[in-house]
Formats: C-alpha cells, sequence, structure tokens
C-alpha cells in the first residue's frame, strides 16, 4: 500500500509560481515512478509529468514541457511539481500518483494509488 497526500495548492495570477508536494508513506520502494495528472472541470484526468524513483529519469506532457519541473526528494519520500509561468488553462485539480510496474506513464489506468488532488487557480 502507498499513501499520497498532496499539498501547496492555491490561487496564483498568470504568469505567477507554485509548487505543489506530494508526500508519499508506505510501500513507496515498490513503486518504479511517480506522476502529476490534473483535471480541470467537465475534462479528463490527463497526464502532466513523471519521474522514475531510480535515476530519476523525467517525461512532461507537450503542454507543461519547459514551465513545469518535476522532482522528487527520496530521503523525504516527497514528490514536487514546480510550475512557473502559470496560464488560466492550467487550472486543475492536481494529482499525484504511484505506478508499481514500468511500463507506459502516460494512462492514468496505469497507476495503482492516487492522492486527494490539490487544487490549483490560475486567475487572468
Amino acid at each position: 500500500q502507498v499513501l499520497l497526500v498532496e499539498s501547496g495548492g492555491g490561487l496564483v495570477q498568470a504568469g505567477g509560481s507554485l509548487r505543489v508536494s506530494c508526500a508519499a508513506s508506505g510501500r513507496t520502494f515498490s513503486s518504479s515512478g511517480l506522476g502529476w495528472f490534473r483535471q480541470a472541470p467537465g475534462k479528463e484526468r490527463e497526464f502532466v509529468a513523471y519521474i522514475r524513483w531510480s535515476g530519476g529519469i523525467t517525461y512532461y506532457s507537450d503542454s507543461v514541457k519547459g514551465r513545469f519541473t518535476i522532482s522528487r526528494d527520496n530521503a523525504k519520500n516527497t514528490l514536487y511539481l514546480q510550475m512557473n509561468s502559470l496560464k488560466p488553462d492550467d487550472t486543475a485539480v492536481y494529482y499525484c500518483a504511484a505506478v508499481l510496474a514500468m511500463g507506459t506513464i502516460w494512462p492514468p489506468t496505469r497507476y495503482d494509488y492516487w492522492g486527494q488532488g490539490t487544487q490549483v487557480t490560475v486567475s487572468s
């Protein structure tokens, strides 16, 4: 079992920055990597970023590449998403998720554990 708890969401103006965190506990060593997803009202949950526990390889969606940075602190079992140059289209609930097996990282259905989400609102 892996428990994930997000924090750090809030309201920010367009062009601003925000960092969200995800504290992981439980059998975190059993997961191959962690991802960030987001879901806006009326839309499907979409992939944002991924980081592999071992080696720290990262992947980003095209919509956030160059603006968002995913990182992890293994000692603290914490995942971060630094979001810069935020746009109103970035407004969504942001979720962290853990995937146990190696493989495709994009589909939400691949992930085994999810946090409760944290709201990020970007005003224009």
